[in-house]
C-alpha cells in the first residue's frame, strides 16, 4: 500500500500518460531499438519480481486461493502503480548524475524517504521469514523421503501440521547470509545472486508443471509441450540474461546448488543402498525356528530390546549378534519406533504387539507410535508400558488366538494394545516402596519374586498382572506371564545396531568417494534415530556391523 500510494503521487504528479506502457507494443518497440543491450538489461528487470515470488513460498502456512486472492487483488496492482510511478518521474528527469541515482528511492519524495526505509526493512524481514519457512518445509519433505540427513523438526503448533522449527538449517541460512553480505558488500553482486536463483526456480517449476498435467491432470502431452514452449520460452530469455553476469555474483547459488545437490544425492543414495541391504539380508523366521527353542544359545536372565527401523522380519544385526555371542536375554523385543503425521497418538493406539516364532521363543514385536507433539516418557516409565502391554498381548491373545498363531506360524499378526492407563481391567504395572502392601480385593495376581530388602527410599520394582477372576488364566500363559515378569525384574537391555558401511573391493572410485567418504562424513555428523535420545546410556549396548554394498 505504501508503494502504491507513491506509484499514484508519482503518476499524477509527473507523468499521467504512463499508463500507455501497459502495452506490451512498447516492450517489443524497446527490445527492437536495443537489441543486444535491451536483452542484457532483462537480468536487472527481473528483479521487478524477486520480492512477489516470495510468497509463494507461504504455501505450506497459507491456502492457495488466499494467495491467489492477496496477489491478484493487492500484491500486483501495488507493483504495476509503484514502477508506472518510477518510470513517470524517470521520464521527466532525463539527466542522471550517477548511476547511483538510478533508482526507486530517487523517485520516492524527499520527506518520506526515511519512514520508506524503515517500512522496506521491515518488508525485508516479512519476505526472509517466508523462504526460511519455505526452506524448513522442503528439507522436512526432503528428509521424510530420504533425501536429506537427518535434522530435528520441531512442531511450533498442536493443530497445523506444516507450522515447523528446524534449528540446524536456520543457523546454516544465517551463517550463509551473513558470508553472502559479508563477501559482496554491494547491492548490485546481491541483486545479480536473487536474480539468477529466482528465474530457475520459476524455470524449473513450468518444466516440471509439464509433469503435473500429464500424470496428475491427465491432459495431453501436446497441451503441456505448448505450457512449456509458451511460458519456458520468456523465462529462458531472462535465465540466459541472467546468466551473462554470472561472474559478478550470479555464481553464488549455482555453487551452494551444486553442494547441497551433491550432498543430497549422496545422502540419498547411501539411504537406499543400506535399506536394499537390510531387506536382502533379513532374517527369516524359518531360519530362527531352525535355531530350536534356546536359539542355538543359552538364555540369560532379563529383557532386550533390540531397537530396529525394519517393521517386519528379524534384522540382520540380530543374526551378526546371535552368531558372535554366546548368551541372549530370555525375552526379546523387536521394538520399532515411528512417528506419525498426527499431533498426538491416544494411550490406547500407542503400541502394535505381535510374536515372532512359537511361545517357548518368548520373542515379540513392538510397534511404538509417537505423534509430533508427543513427549517421550523417561526409561523407567516407557519400560513399564512396554510390559504392560506385551502382558495384556499375552492374556489377550490366549482367550482369542488360533492354533496356528498360537504356533508363530501367522508372524504378521500384529494386535493395538494401549498403556497401562488405557484400559481398567487387565494388565497393571505397579511400583511399591513396600512390598507389604495388602493386595486389591476382587482381583488374581501373578508377582515376581520379592527382592531382598534394600534401603527403604529406593523405590521396588515389581511387575503386577491384575485379571479378572473369570475367565481363569491358562497354567501356559501364567508360566509366560511370569517369565515376563522375572525378566523385567532382572533388568532391561537396550540393543542398538550401529551399521558401517563400505564400498564393495572392486567398486569404482566414484562409489568408493560416495560411500566410504561422503555417505559416512554425513551419517556421522548427523542426527541419530530418535529412539536413542531416550534410551538411558547405563543399559545401551550398540551392536557394530559393517555393511559391504
Amino acid at each position: 500500500m505504501c508503494i502504491s500510494a507513491i506509484g499514484v503521487y508519482n503518476i499524477f504528479h509527473w507523468n499521467p500518460h504512463v499508463y500507455q506502457a501497459l502495452s506490451p507494443y512498447y516492450m517489443y518497440k524497446f527490445l527492437k531499438k536495443t537489441q543486444s543491450r535491451g536483452w542484457m538489461s532483462l537480468g536487472g528487470i527481473l528483479l521487478c519480481i524477486t520480492g512477489s515470488e516470495a510468497m509463494f513460498a507461504d504455501l505450506g502456512h497459507f491456502s492457495q486461493l488466499s494467495i491467489k486472492i492477496a496477489f491478484t487483488s493487492l500484491v500486483y496492482p501495488s507493483l504495476i502503480l509503484a514502477y508506472m510511478g518510477q518510470a513517470a518521474y524517470l521520464s521527466q528527469h532525463h539527466v542522471i548524475e550517477s548511476e547511483y541515482n538510478i533508482g526507486f528511492y530517487v523517485s520516492v519524495p524527499e520527506s518520506l524517504r526515511w519512514p520508506v526505509l524503515v517500512i522496506a526493512i521491515l518488508a525485508a524481514v516479512v519476505g526472509s521469514q517466508a523462504i526460511i519457512t519455505g526452506t524448513f518445509s522442503i528439507i522436512k519433505q526432503c528428509s521424510a523421503l530420504g533425501c536429506f540427513p537427518k535434522v530435528k523438526i520441531v512442531h511450533t503448533s498442536s493443530k497445523i501440521h506444516g507450522q515447523i522449527y528446524i534449528p540446524e538449517i536456520n543457523w546454516i541460512l544465517m551463517v550463509l547470509c551473513l558470508a553472502v553480505t559479508i563477501g559482496f558488500r554491494d547491492t548490485k553482486r546481491l541483486g545479480n545472486a536473487s536474480g539468477l536463483a529466482v528465474i530457475t526456480v520459476m524455470l524449473v517449476t513450468t518444466c516440471l508443471m509439464s509433469l503435473v498435467i500429464v500424470l496428475c491432470w491427465h491432459k495431453s502431452v501436446f497441451f503441456a509441450i505448448a505450457f512449456v514452449v509458451f511460458f519456458g520460452t520468456i523465462e529462458a530469455l531472462y535465465f540466459s540474461a541472467s546468466l551473462i553476469k554470472f561472474l559478478e555474483g550470479a555464481w553464488v547459488p549455482i555453487a551452494l546448488s551444486f553442494c547441497f545437490l551433491l550432498s543430497m544425492c549422496t545422502w540419498h543414495y547411501g539411504t537406499l543402498k543400506r535399506y536394499e541391504f537390510d531387506v536382502q539380508n533379513k532374517v527369516s523366521v524359518n531360519w530362527l525356528l531352525s535355531l530350536g527353542q534356546t536359539l542355538g544359545i543359552a538364555r540369560v536372565r532379563g529383557l532386550g530390546l533390540i531397537h530396529t527401523e525394519l517393521v517386519s522380519g528379524v534384522p540382520a544385526i540380530f543374526s551378526h549378534f546371535v552368531t558372535n555371542l554366546p548368551a541372549f536375554h530370555q525375552v526379546l523385543v523387536f521394538l520399532c519406533v515411528k512417528s506419525v503425521p498426527v499431533p498426538h497418538v491416544r494411550p490406547e493406539e500407542r503400541f502394535l504387539v505381535g510374536r515372532i516364532g512359537p511361545k517357548e521363543f518368548r520373542i515379540y514385536r513392538c510397534i511404538v507410535r509417537y505423534g509430533y507433539r508427543d513427549v517421550h516418557k523417561d526409561d523407567f516409565e516407557f519400560e513399564g508400558d512396554l510390559v504392560c502391554s506385551i502382558a495384556e498381548f499375552i492374556r489377550t491373545e490366549a482367550a482369542t488366538a488360533t492354533a496356528a498363531e498360537a504356533n508363530g506360524e501367522d508372524d504378521d499378526r500384529m494386535s493395538v494394545v494401549g498403556t497401562c492407563s488405557s484400559y481398567m481391567q487387565g494388565i497393571e504395572d505397579h511400583y511399591e516402596s513396600d512390598p507389604d502392601d495388602p493386595d486389591k480385593p476382587g482381583t488374581s495376581e501373578i508377582r515376581s519374586p520379592k527382592p531382598k530388602k534394600k534401603s527403604k527410599s529406593k523405590v521396588k520394582k515389581r511387575v503386577r498382572f491384575v485379571v479378572p477372576e473369570t475367565p481363569k488364566i491358562e497354567k501356559e500363559t501364567r508360566q509366560e506371564l511370569m517369565e515376563l515378569s522375572e525378566a523385567r525384574e532382572g533388568g532391561v537391555a537396550y540393543i542398538m545396531g550401529n551399521a558401517y558401511m563400505k564400498a564393495k573391493q572392486g567398486s569404482g572410485l566414484v562409489k568408493r568417494l560416495a560411500i566410504n567418504v561422503c555417505y559416512e562424513f554425513l551419517r556421522r555428523n548427523t542426527r541419530g534415530p530418535r529412539n536413542m535420545l531416550t534410551s538411558p546410556h547405563a543399559s545401551t549396548l550398540e551392536v557394530g556391523m559393517i555393511y559391504h554394498v
